[in-house]
């Protein structure tokens, strides 16, 4: 039996997007060199990332029902986008005078650990990494302070891409508990508990990692870099702060992405979109 509530009509759709692929933008495109090296960081685990979703998911994708099977498509679709999309980013981060080369292989070297585990774990995994995108999806859209300082074009690509994160927020989600539903409700809330606990530690000192090697390239290093970063994701903006709300959420056994319904948010920031556009 199918064991979700995602609601009834939702549509996930791809929506086309490309940005410049040679733009004249700052080195600090988010305004400081902190940010940007945070976001910067975060687009690097993008390609490689959003493939290990796509193959985690429809590795289950057949023994889905035919609703669960069309989403999984069109989540498909748009993880192939931001992949594209992503990996010009990072050139533009590369134009900007980053050598992204031993981040990328950080990561690399991190996913490769992922792709180890068995077939489930590698879904359970992708859920929780889901549910990290979406609640920061959610800040971005939900606060544009975010992005403030940021040059339109890169502003549009991570709004788009926000968009998306929220709109499929529910499909890995929804085809893991589709793949558990002969166990009891007890064993899939373990199995999702301990999936966050480990990606939340592979995520977060990734992303710590990899942006301590950026800074380092601004001349930022040692306890300096580590207090500025500790700043930027918990006290101002506080990045890490905004979602821990979200985060904690994930841990209820009764927990389902689609208990916070933030389509009014999407179309909002769709409209932006479009007037940007």
């Amino acid at each position: 039996m199918t064991v979700h509530v995602s609601p009834a009509d939702l549509e996930i759709t791809p929506r086309p997007l490309r940005i410049e692929r040679e733009p004249s933008t700052p080195r600090w495109w988010m305004g400081d060199p902190v940010g940007t090296a945070v976001m910067n960081a975060l687009s690097l685990t993008f390609p490689d990332g959003e493939r290990f979703f796509i193959q985690s998911v429809r590795r289950f994708e057949k023994d889905c029902p035919p609703e669960l099977r069309e989403q999984v498509r069109a989540f498909v679709v748009q993880e192939g986008a931001h992949t594209r999309e992503h990996i010009a980013f990072n050139a533009i981060t590369r134009q900007a005078g980053y050598d992204t080369e031993a981040a990328e292989a950080f990561v690399e070297a991190r996913l490769a650990l992922a792709r180890s585990r068995p077939p489930i774990a590698q879904l359970a995994a992708t859920v929780a990494l889901e549910h990290f995108t979406a609640a920061f999806a959610h800040a971005l859209l939900a606060r544009p302070e975010l992005l403030r300082d940021t040059p339109d074009a890169l502003a549009r690509l991570w709004r788009w891409h926000s968009i998306e994160e929220i709109e499929h927020k529910a499909v890995a989600y929804d085809v893991l508990m589709h793949a558990l539903a002969e166990l009891s409700p007890f064993k899939r809330w373990n199995l999702r508990r301990r999936a966050m606990v480990l990606s939340t530690l592979l995520f977060t000192s990734t992303v710590r990692k990899t942006t301590l090697m950026l800074l380092a390239q601004d001349g930022i290093t040692g306890v300096r870099a580590r207090l500025k970063l500790f700043k930027w994701l918990w006290l101002k903006p506080g990045l890490y702060r905004l979602v821990l709300a979200d985060y904690l959420g994930f841990y209820r056994p009764g927990f389902h992405p689609w208990q916070t319904d933030d389509r009014a948010l999407i179309a909002e920031a769709e409209q932006g979109l479009a007037q940007a556009a």
